[in-house]
């Protein structure tokens, strides 16, 4: 693992919690990116906050809100209980669910809590509108629910094929209690550094942009750019933009980083639980994959796997102590993990190590851990389990 010089020097730490490990969340530094995301954007373009999977492990109930007030339009979310969840804590910007909704229970809840789902099918469509009939002659209340439908240009994942893309709009727009909000698509290969690809998909989007123009059918909101896109591009920023990994200052490719002056807000951090001493010849955790070569000082940090730190990184994990890289060894166990602190002087259990994010020079990121299991940083933030505190600085 590479370990790459910090920005800018660490700031004095503020007082740190009393846990075994925790994420510190920077909001400050959310605010920033949602600036910087803001003034990178065609003009009228509107950004939408991605915030599912719980804001990517950030925590959502105070992500959604500190993204929205600093400038974000709308939220997105994965499904229903996301944005119901989103609802509950009082907010009321427009919030659209990108997964396929196909059940009536989750039908009621949408409407109830006006949520924008994605129609992906002309089937789909039908379920919805004939659910909000039965909810209508139950109520005795106009029924009236906002829709975006999602137009595959090469995903092959959610979506109707772009080439019966004015089929399907045409089929969802005479249907009652259903109103067109949005038509997007998605791209496959935004974050690759040849654009063959999503020029494809772009073209194909344009074709049925220019379909639905000439039958009138156009909606207001028309989208197409994830962080990838909206980095690249602003050709494709159209109406609005869906920005996930960006919003949590995370470049989506290493060809984009230096877009925006972007700040990751997480770090993760854990606390020495016991140094001891072994001799040469000793293994280390499970297996000993480990065996000492020497007299090694061996600090036992308090997280593991069960936390989000992947057990793939065994051996390849570094983490900061002191503003030092020190070596991960042994197996990564479930709730704890080794590293070897023999360059240091006097250890104790109680210190701070620094897991992700910055310490006195250096920095370590997603993105690092990521290259070393051959994952993607997306899967890193969002592996970080609700039994570790989050901590939010300003």
């Amino acid at each position: 693992m590479v370990l790459r010089p910090s920005p800018r020097p660490l700031a004095a730490s503020p007082t740190l919690p009393d846990q075994r490990a925790w994420v510190e969340i920077n909001l400050a530094a959310l605010r920033q990116n949602v600036v910087q995301l803001k003034g990178w954007l065609a003009p009228k373009t509107q950004l939408m906050a991605v915030v599912k999977a719980d804001a990517y492990g950030h925590g959502v109930a105070a992500i959604a809100p500190a993204a929205l007030a600093a400038g974000a339009d709308r939220l997105a979310v994965a499904t229903t209980q996301e944005g119901i969840e989103l609802r509950h804590l009082g907010i009321t910007a427009p919030i659209l669910v990108l997964g396929a909704v196909n059940q009536l229970e989750e039908i009621n809840q949408l409407a109830a809590l006006d949520l924008q789902p994605t129609l992906c099918t002309a089937q789909q469509a039908l379920i919805f509108s004939e659910t909000l009939s039965q909810r209508q002659q139950l109520s005795h209340q106009p029924q009236s629910l906002a829709v975006q439908l999602n137009i595959d240009t090469g995903m092959s994942r959610l979506g109707t094929d772009w080439r019966s893309a004015l089929e399907f709009v045409q089929f969802v727009a005479q249907l009652p209690h259903l109103q067109i909000t949005g038509v997007y698509s998605h791209f496959a290969t935004a974050d690759e550094v040849d654009p063959s690809f999503m020029q494809v998909q772009h073209e194909r989007f344009c074709q049925v942009i220019a379909q639905l123009r000439a039958a009138n059918l156009c909606p207001p909101l028309l989208h197409i750019a994830n962080s990838a896109a909206t980095l690249s591009d602003r050709a494709l920023h159209y109406d609005q933009v869906r920005v996930g990994l960006a919003l949590y200052g995370l470049s989506p490719a290493p060809h984009l980083r230096d877009r925006l002056p972007l700040e990751p807000i997480l770090q993760v951090r854990a606390r020495i639980t016991q140094v001891k001493q072994i001799a040469s010849g000793t293994g280390v955790s499970y297996g000993h994959k480990f065996v000492s070569d020497r007299p090694v000082t061996v600090a036992v940090v308090g997280i593991g796997y069960a936390d989000g730190v992947p057990r793939l990184l065994t051996h390849k994990l570094k983490v900061l102590l002191r503003s030092q890289p020190v070596a991960q060894i042994g197996a990564i166990t479930m709730d704890q993990l080794m590293i070897d602190v023999s360059h240091l002087d006097n250890v104790q259990p109680g210190e701070v190590v620094t897991l992700l994010g910055r310490d006195g020079n250096h920095t370590i990121g997603a993105d690092d851990w990521a290259a070393a299991i051959g994952s993607i940083s997306w899967e890193i933030l969002c592996g970080f389990k609700r039994r570790l505190p989050r901590v939010y600085r300003e």
